[in-house]
């Protein structure tokens, strides 16, 4: 699992090139219980750093933004009837999307877990 500094997780799945991305549990700590969500479509082509989800919580509004230049090539719909996944499992089931990367070596630019985690003390 990678990390960014904006607190996201990719996950490289089996096939290769695409990634599953999420929230860490950190970020969900501090947005509080999540009360909306809006997430991309399936097919959107997204660039780094382009707002793609809208997270409501109970402290915070946040702006996911891309991590990485791709296609969204699956949503976990399971969101927008189950909040609570979310905030209770973030970094397994809560996940936001899946993507297929332009690039899977930008993966190598990406936080490990042991430096995301001092990262985010």
């Amino acid at each position: 699992m990678k990390f960014t500094e904006e607190h996201i997780w990719l996950r490289q799945e089996e096939d290769g090139d695409e990634v599953t991305v999420g929230l860490s549990s950190h970020a969900m700590a501090e947005l509080g219980e999540a009360t909306f969500i809006e997430l991309p479509e399936e097919g959107d082509t997204l660039s780094a750093d382009d707002p793609v989800v809208v997270i409501e919580g109970s402290d915070d509004t946040v702006d996911i933004l891309a991590p990485l230049d791709g296609e969204v090539v699956e949503v976990n719909t399971r969101l927008l009837d189950d909040l609570d996944v979310l905030s209770d499992d973030p970094q397994g089931e809560g996940w936001l999307f899946r993507m297929a990367l332009e690039d899977i070596s930008a993966l190598d630019d990406l936080m490990d877990e042991g430096a995301y985690q001092k990262f985010a003390r």
